[in-house]
């Protein structure tokens, strides 16, 4: 997977194919043979050559939830499908921002980004990075809205098993994105350049990113090995989700002093365990489990079920429990791991 920051389908020659490219990580292969036998991914159409974009653009948005009635740039409504909680805090992580709290639970994520751009504009890092994390959230629908809304209704009509819950969370992102359209331009090489800037101007999440998706600040081996240290230290459960997919197969014979939690396909799963354990949201709507199911059919069937909770579930073989366990245990306590 090239792309580590949007996500999306692509349209194969031959017929539907599913790029999975999951909420700006790429899932580790043992997710996804866990799931195979019940997802379903239906191909969008990402290009408007069919005569598709003909549609009124208010049919793409038929399965959404009612959105703001004000033009562009109003309030920041709370969507009433996320439950509203106090900061996270978790023993040994920090608190998440009141800013992080309201990426989760912004109505409309326009809006929100809309009041972000003057702090991003004056350099504020976590301004920076949370408005990428909304254009991350909200490229596939934002990119072709229609041919988001008619995908939706497809998924609906196959009346798979993941169909139901696919169709909810596609839903979420459709509602919470409304407001984009495709002049926003939404691309992977935008998001990566104002990763970028967030990462020189002091975002360690975004610093994280970079190197997860193969840009990094600096390219040499010591860089690398300081940035994982930095997260760890830091306990910042942003930086962890966002190191987490440079920490699976991607990082597979480099040398650092977490190679035991690197390396392997259980790795990438336990850096974003450890995210959730410091208090990332990895509840059943937040945004992190909303991407698996809307933009790669990775579905829970129980709509409650968190993050932690499906993985050990879903994708974790029995024997393989205790490994992963183990390594959320040091990365998130003192104990650091050791070859």
């Amino acid at each position: 997977m090239s792309d580590t920051y949007t996500s999306g389908y692509k349209q194969d020659p031959r017929g539907p194919r599913a790029v999975w490219r999951v909420g700006g990580r790429s899932l580790v292969a043992i997710v996804a043979l866990a799931l195979l036998a019940g997802a379903f991914v239906y191909a969008s159409r990402r290009g408007h050559d069919d005569g598709a974009g003909a549609e009124p653009a208010a049919d793409a948005r038929a399965y959404a939830a009612p959105t703001p009635s004000s033009g562009r740039g109003s309030d920041i409504g709370r969507d009433d499908s996320i439950p509203v909680a106090g900061p996270r805090r978790t023993p040994g992580g920090i608190a998440q921002s009141p800013l992080r709290q309201q990426f989760e639970q912004a109505r409309d994520l326009y809006s929100f980004a809309q009041s972000l751009r003057s702090r991003a504009d004056a350099g504020e890092p976590e301004a920076i990075w949370l408005l990428t994390r909304v254009y991350d959230y909200c490229a596939n629908y934002a990119n072709a809205p229609v041919d988001y809304g008619n995908d939706t209704r497809a998924i609906e009509s196959m009346k798979l098993r993941t169909s139901a819950a696919m169709v909810a969370a596609r839903s979420r992102v459709s509602s919470r994105c409304a407001r984009f359209v495709p002049e926003d331009d939404l691309s992977f090489s935008m998001i990566l350049v104002k990763r970028v800037e967030a990462a020189k101007s002091g975002s360690l999440p975004a610093e994280a990113s970079l190197l997860a998706a193969g840009k990094p600040l600096e390219k040499t081996e010591e860089y690398r090995n300081d940035l994982v240290e930095r997260v760890v230290r830091s306990k910042d459960p942003e930086a962890y989700s966002a190191l987490s997919p440079g920490m699976g197969i991607a990082s597979s014979g480099r040398s650092s002093g977490f190679t035991r939690a690197a390396g392997t396909q259980f790795a990438e799963l336990a850096w974003q365990l450890a995210a959730c354990k410091l208090g990332q949201d990895c509840s059943a709507k937040g945004s992190l489990m909303t991407s698996y199911c809307a933009n790669g059919g990775i579905c829970s069937q129980d709509p409650e079920q968190d993050f932690a909770g499906f993985v050990y579930d879903a994708a974790i073989p029995r024997q393989g429990a205790q490994v992963v366990e183990e390594m959320v245990d040091s990365l998130t306590g003192e104990k650091r791991m050791v070859q």
